[in-house]
């Protein structure tokens, strides 16, 4: 008896011993929480990330690349990857339509989005409400693209992690110099992005957009020429362009039922990219969401203009680099 007695005491005091250290950490992280630096380069300080909602796709997509897709209780529609998460996980609307009431029920101590999210009063209301809100700067480079992951990866404390995708992104990125490098001497091919939603919406991508930010990156020449922003498609503007290649989201392709649709379009068919079928479709957040797999965006869409004849689609979707919502994370 006295034997197990004083094993017992000894289990006890362990026992207490172990909560106090862990009493200890958790103050220890409590007290310390994490600066880090918004759009408009102020202090945001984050206390906690243990229930994120995140306010775009790109924004989820890093989230869940840096092993804390656990922690996010709701994403906006624009949330398109990884595969099925818009399903999963419920949604505050899209990032230019949010309701602070949706984004409050879920109960968050964190929400991250891009700088230009509308109305401006929900993030207003939401700090008022007493949850950080961190709006962070949309990328147009690999350079800033990076240092979004680094500020993401910073506010949930996964910093290694973050720094681990950027290395994986400079891989891809010096594989993309290699090949510019190859072809600096021959003629840049023009491209044409065309953002479609149906036979009812058609616009032309110009300067100041993600689709005219990656034809740069990837040696390619806006055909838009001087067009900032997006504006109406019309049959005339298409074939004074002169295209090489059109390129769309993949989904706006579907949307005028595929390449034969498309080529339906008044004008589409009579420039060089019509005539030759040359089609690029890549899955709108893989093209223009600057995150981890830019890299590989840009190559893609290299791919697809310099490398391939005629219809060529790419949608980051490839088996062994899924990342399956409801995989394991750290």
């Amino acid at each position: 008896m006295q034997f197990l007695r004083s094993n017992f005491i000894k289990a006890w005091i362990i026992s207490v011993l172990i909560f106090i250290v862990f009493s200890a950490v958790v103050c220890f992280v409590v007290a310390n929480p994490i600066a880090v630096k918004d759009a408009e380069d102020k202090s945001v300080v984050i206390a906690s990330s243990e229930r994120i909602v995140s306010l775009n796709g790109s924004t989820t997509e890093i989230l869940f690349a840096l092993g804390v897709g656990k922690k996010v209780v709701g994403c906006d529609a624009s949330s398109s990857y990884p595969e099925g998460v818009k399903e999963k996980l419920p949604s505050v609307g899209y990032q230019y339509g949010l309701n602070a009431e949706g984004i409050l029920s879920l109960k968050p101590t964190l929400v991250i989005g891009r700088d230009d999210v509308k109305p401006t009063q929900v993030v207003k209301q939401l700090r008022m409400a007493g949850v950080t809100v961190l709006l962070l700067k949309e990328p147009r480079t690999f350079e800033t693209a990076k240092k979004r992951i680094l500020s993401i990866g910073k506010a949930v404390g996964c910093e290694k992690k973050a720094k681990e995708l950027i290395e994986a992104l400079d891989v891809d990125i010096k594989k993309l110099q290699t090949k510019l490098i190859l072809r600096k001497e021959k003629p840049k091919l023009k491209a044409l992005f065309l953002y479609l939603r149906g036979t009812q919406t058609a616009l032309v991508l110009g300067e100041d957009t993600a689709a005219a930010a990656m034809f740069k990156i990837a040696g390619v020449e806006n055909a838009a020429g001087k067009i900032k922003g997006n504006k109406p498609m019309t049959a005339e503007a298409v074939i004074a362009a002169q295209p090489d290649v059109y390129v769309l989201f993949t989904t706006g392709l579907k949307s005028v039922g595929g390449v034969d649709g498309l080529l339906k379009l008044p004008g589409l068919a009579l420039t060089p990219a019509g005539r030759n079928r040359r089609v690029v479709a890549m899955a709108g957040q893989y093209l223009s969401g600057f995150g981890p797999r830019s890299g590989r965006a840009a190559l893609d869409l290299f791919k697809g203009i310099y490398e391939v004849e005629g219809y060529f689609v790419a949608t980051g979707e490839e088996k062994h680099l899924k990342q399956k919502i409801n995989a394991k994370t750290d």
